[in-house]
């Protein structure tokens, strides 16, 4: 896999990776991990709330009235 970055975010990156003593591939591959840890809860999340909507749907009408 390739990773394009514009000259920008390469510079970013250069900086918070000096910034925080570790190599640029770390600190990218730590972004990616975080960010798919959180993708897989954000689903786990609607998930939950699509099931609540769908179970007090009722509830929910009356007090919208």
């Amino acid at each position: 896999m390739t990773l394009r970055l514009s000259d920008e975010q390469t510079e970013a990156l250069r900086k918070r990776a000096e910034f925080e003593g570790r190599s640029m591939q770390q600190v990218a591959l730590h972004a990616i991990d975080y960010y798919l840890e959180h993708v897989s809860d954000d689903e786990v999340t609607d998930a939950l709330a699509e099931k609540g909507a769908q179970r007090f749907a009722d509830l929910l009408r009356r007090l919208g009235e």
